[in-house]
């Protein structure tokens, strides 16, 4: 049966300034914290930028967005998820005015999107905290930064109000846990960073989040502000009810992001484990209302994965480049880079958001990370043989057309990486996700042209076909 999807389904792909933009220490950009982990976001914090970081370059989508977004509405994309990069518009972080340069190439980058029809969905806050908040005030730890952010926000929100609609609050904000550098600035190792420190930090980026939200509102009351979460599905490794119980607790972890942003208030099982770990959130006169009165229009998350748990997981094999913990299913196949294969996740997790929130839903991330090689065709043309991508995709996009079919309201869907950029997990380049392949290598040698690959014209078909062509 052919999977129907919505008519207005925004169809499209996602990029992240940090991953691909490039021209990090140009037209007054400051450094971000992603300047000095050239490891990847789990990696070794350097004293500056240095040579091998792939990300400083990216793919220098700075002086090339024309070229890319040519390429993008030629898939026919319908919206297009960037980020913008805080420290373009803020070097610092903690400045009281915005730096013109940084806000004017936005500009251009969203009246490019137009030119061609295509929607903008912007995250504010993608993995790169100014490196300055992150040295003077330890990142999110510090309340001051709830006040730097609405200072950024407004700024964005009153230059962009007329050009952007779509925005998410924080990219992956439950990664924090697990990242909290690369996700909250917060330069405490994690071995030292206490529990407490970082359920507070938690909380000033949920205060945050709510207050962008009413800054938007009051702005321009048609922004349509999202939360952005990971989602991860996470099956009991056995009917054991200890098993079963694991994985509740584990679900947990990621439900309480979205369920404060969504119904505005700490649920009880964060106030149990609170208690139980001897946590104590410090509220500051409104924050409760806050929260309360400026909930998301939609939730929107990545997806990439599930994982299995059980009450004693030393007796399992632990699951491979997963950030959020969790044990390898031995039912499921695995990427090159050991992120499960699992389609039927996705399904699951598009229901169980809806039956728990009833908003819509946006799937910003999803895509298959993997070494693709570049080859000369009978035509001459270089690209790309990706047929693995585009069983990956097909499976999952199948899966989406079957949550709408028992109803959940999904408003669209931007595959991850749709252009080749550098890892967040590893600073790689060969760890690819793009539909246009970009010839950089993790050398950092290559031309940087761009080729096409088999799944950019399967996807453009998809588009076209508004799913139509899914098998």
């Amino acid at each position: 049966m052919t999977t129907e999807f919505p008519k207005d389904f925004l169809w499209g792909g996602a990029t992240a300034a940090n991953q691909y933009e490039g021209a990090y220490n140009v037209d007054g950009k400051g450094l971000s914290v992603q300047d000095v982990t050239p490891q990847g976001g789990f990696g070794p914090i350097t004293d500056g930028p240095t040579e091998d970081n792939l990300k400083l370059e990216g793919i220098d989508f700075y002086h090339r967005y024309k070229e890319d977004i040519a390429l993008f509405a030629e898939m026919g994309f319908k919206v297009y998820r960037t980020s913008i990069a805080w420290s373009r518009i803020f070097p610092n972080g903690d400045e009281s005015e915005p730096n013109e340069a940084g806000l004017a190439f936005y500009d251009k980058v969203f009246d490019e999107l137009h030119k061609y029809g295509i929607e903008p969905l912007v995250t504010l806050s993608h993995y790169e905290t100014p490196l300055h908040l992150s040295k003077e005030y330890n990142g999110w730890t510090n309340r001051k930064l709830i006040g730097f952010y609405e200072n950024y926000v407004r700024t964005v929100f009153t230059r962009y109000k007329d050009k952007v609609k779509y925005w998410l609050t924080f990219n992956e904000v439950n990664s924090v846990l697990h990242a909290p550098f690369m996700s909250g600035g917060i330069l405490t190792p994690p071995e030292e960073l206490s529990k407490q420190d970082l359920y507070q930090a938690v909380h000033h980026e949920l205060v945050a989040s709510a207050s962008a939200t009413k800054i938007a509102k009051e702005i321009n009351p048609d922004f349509q502000i999202g939360c952005m979460v990971i989602a991860m599905p996470t099956y009991p490794m056995t009917p054991d009810p200890d098993d079963v119980v694991a994985a509740m607790h584990a679900e947990r972890q990621n439900y309480l992001f979205s369920d404060i942003h969504v119904r505005g208030k700490y649920p009880n099982y964060i106030k149990r484990f609170f208690r139980d770990n001897d946590i104590s959130i410090h509220f500051e006169s409104g924050d409760e209302e806050l929260l309360a009165e400026n909930t998301v229009d939609f939730i929107s998350f990545s997806y990439y994965m599930s994982v299995a748990q059980a009450a004693h997981p030393e007796k399992y094999n632990k699951g491979k480049g997963n950030i959020m913990g969790g044990i390898a299913n031995p039912h499921l196949k695995a990427s090159e880079w050991g992120w499960q294969i699992d389609p039927k996740g996705l399904y699951i997790a598009l229901n169980d958001f809806y039956d728990r929130y009833q908003k819509p839903l946006f799937i910003v991330e999803n895509g298959l990370g993997a070494v693709d090689e570049l080859i000369t065709d009978e035509n001459g043309n270089k690209t790309v043989h990706d047929d693995y991508r585009i069983e990956y995709m097909n499976d999952h996009l199948v899966q989406v057309g079957e949550a709408i079919k028992d109803g959940v309201e999904v408003m669209g869907y931007t595959s991850w990486g749709c252009i080749d950029l550098v890892s967040a997990s590893t600073a790689e380049m060969k760890k690819r996700y793009g539909f246009i392949y970009v010839d950089r290598n993790n050398d950092g040698t290559g031309t940087l042209e761009r080729y096409k690959k088999k799944s950019f014209y399967w996807y453009k078909d998809v588009i076209a076909s508004n799913g139509a062509t899914l098998k």
